[in-house]
C-alpha cells in the first residue's frame, strides 16, 4: 500500500522543493497551516540531495530507506535556455512501508517519470503551475486520483488534459497504470511430480498461448507425472517442465506426489486444526465422496455413516488418524475395507496432502561401498558382483533419492525396482 506520492523540483532560490504531496503534510508542513500537522513520513532536507540529485545522476530509478519507509523515485531533467540556469528537474516519488515488497511499484515511478518528461517537453505542463499555490492544480488533483486508484483498485487510467504550446490546441494524454503482484520462484520441479490445477486451466487458455502449454493441458489431471505428460504430449521434458514451472508461479497448480497404494502416508502436526475445524471436515466429507453410476452413490457400508453433505466428519478424522508409518496404503485400504465404496481413496488422500495434515513417507535405499563395487571383504571376483549390479541404478543408492524418483527416472515400476536392488549385496531401505 502507498502511504503517499509527492512531486518535487529543482527551486533555483530555495534548492530542492516538495511542490505537490499526497496525504497534505505528509512529507513537509504547510508553512502556512494552523492546524495541528502529523508527524511527516521522514524528515525531507536529510535525503533531498537522492530526491533531487545533480544532472549525472538522473534518468535513472531510485531507491532509498528510512527508518520506517521506502522511497522510490526516477528523477528527470530537462534542459533548455527557457527554464533558469538552462535545466529543469523533477521527481515524482512514492512513500512504502518499509516491508512492502516495492518490486511492482518501481515501474510506476519511471512510468511517471516517462510520461510527464514527454509532456514538459512538449507542452510545458510541469513547469507552468510553478507559481501556483502548493498542492493545488492539475499534477496535485493527478497524484491524489493516482494514490486512491492505486491502493484501492491497484490499477489507474487517468485522462490529462494538456494544453500546447504558444498558438496550439489543446491536446489528451492518458496515464494508465496495473500493479502486478510478484510471487516467490516456484519449488523446484523434479519429473516424478504430479501437477494438479487449482482452476479451469482450458478457460483462460486462447489460440495465443505457447504450443507446448497448449500440447500438455489435456494430461494435467493430478494423475501423470512431468515426465508421463512430455510422454504423452511428445513433448521434449525439458520444455514442459519449464511450462509446469510457470503454470506454478502463478499459482494455476500444484506439486504432489505419485499417488500408489504401495505407498505409505501417515498425519502432521497440523491433524490437530482438522480435528477442530468442523468446516473443514464438511469441505472434506464432500470432496472424498464416491459417486456411483449415474452421479448416486454406491451401496454405503454399516460402518461408514453419510449425510447429505458427504462424510460425516468424525468419521474421516478416525481414517486420516488411522494411517501411520510402515503400513501400505494398500493394507490400510484392507483394514478399512467399510469405506471402500464410500470414499474415493484417491480424493481422500490428495485432500490431506494438500491441506498439510497428511504427508507422504518416502522410501530411500543407501548401499555401501562394498555393495556398490559388487564384491566383500576377503573376495576375489568383485567384478562379478558388479556385473549384477545395473549401473544406471549405482548412482541412486547413496540415500538421497526417493523411489518415486528413481522409478520415473529409469521408467520402471517399484516391483522391479526391488529386483534390480536385490542384485547389490548390502543395500537398506528406510522410510521418512
Amino acid at each position: 500500500m502507498i502511504k503517499a506520492i509527492f512531486f518535487a523540483k529543482f527551486d533555483v532560490n530555495g534548492g530542492p522543493r516538495v511542490l505537490h504531496q499526497v496525504p497534505n503534510d505528509s512529507i513537509v508542513p504547510s508553512p502556512h497551516s494552523n492546524s495541528p500537522q502529523p508527524q511527516p513520513l521522514f524528515h525531507f532536507p536529510s535525503y533531498s540531495s537522492y530526491i533531487i540529485p545533480r544532472q549525472t545522476f538522473c534518468a535513472q530509478p531510485i531507491s532509498f530507506c528510512t527508518r520506517k519507509h521506502r522511497v522510490l523515485g526516477h528523477p528527470m531533467c530537462l534542459t533548455s535556455p527557457r527554464y533558469p540556469r538552462n535545466e529543469y528537474i523533477f521527481n515524482f516519488c512514492l512513500v512504502l512501508p518499509l516491508a512492502t515488497d516495492a518490486t511492482a511499484y518501481q515501474s510506476v515511478a519511471s512510468k511517471l517519470a516517462s510520461l510527464f518528461h514527454g509532456l514538459e517537453a512538449s507542452s510545458r505542463f510541469l513547469s507552468r503551475e510553478d507559481g501556483c499555490p502548493q498542492n493545488t492544480g492539475k499534477v496535485y488533483a493527478l497524484c491524489e486520483m493516482l494514490l486512491e486508484d492505486l491502493n484501492n483498485y491497484c490499477e489507474c487510467m487517468i485522462p490529462i488534459v494538456v494544453g500546447g504550446e504558444e498558438g496550439e490546441g489543446e491536446g489528451e494524454e492518458s496515464l494508465n497504470i496495473k500493479l502486478f503482484p510478484t510471487y516467490p520462484p516456484p519449488p523446484p520441479v523434479s519429473p516424478h511430480h504430479v501437477p494438479l490445477s487449482t482452476v479451469r486451466l482450458e478457460s483462460v487458455t486462447d489460440d495465443n498461448w505457447d504450443l507446448t502449454m497448449l500440447l500438455i493441458l489435456p494430461h494435467v489431471n493430478g494423475v501423470n507425472s512431468i515426465r508421463q505428460i512430455a510422454l504423452l504430449a511428445d513433448a521434449d521434458y525439458k520444455l514442459v517442465r519449464v511450462a509446469i514451472e510457470h503454470l506454478l508461479y502463478y499459482g494455476c497448480v500444484i506439486l504432489l506426489d505419485v499417488f500408489g497404494f504401495g505407498a505409505c502416508y501417515a498425519p502432521t502436526a497440523e491433524m490437530a486444526g482438522f480435528v477442530s475445524d468442523a468446516e473443514a471436515q464438511e469441505e472434506c466429507g464432500r470432496y472424498v465422496l464416491a459417486a456411483g453410476e449415474g452421479g448416486v452413490l454406491g451401496s454405503l457400508s454399516v460402518g461408514t455413516r453419510t449425510t447429505g453433505r458427504g462424510v460425516e466428519g468424525t468419521r474421516l478424522v478416525e481414517l486420516y488418524c488411522s494411517l501411520r508409518q510402515g503400513q501400505s496404503l494398500r493394507s490400510w485400504c484392507v483394514e478399512h475395507m467399510d469405506v471402500m465404496g464410500v470414499v474415493d481413496i484417491r480424493r481422500f488422500i490428495t485432500f490431506g496432502v494438500i491441506k498439510g495434515f497428511l504427508y507422504r513417507v518416502h522410501k530411500y535405499v543407501i548401499a555401501t561401498s562394498l555393495a556398490l563395487e559388487g564384491g566383500s571383504d576377503g573376495q576375489e571376483g568383485g567384478d562379478k558382483g558388479k556385473a549384477r549390479g545395473d549401473p544406471a541404478l549405482s548412482k541412486y543408492l547413496e540415500g538421497k533419492h526417493c523411489f518415486d524418483k528413481i522409478c520415473t527416472d529409469l521408467m520402471i515400476s517399484e516391483k522391479e525396482l526391488m529386483v534390480k536392488l536385490k542384485a547389490y549385496n548390502d543395500v537398506h531401505i528406510i522410510q521418512r
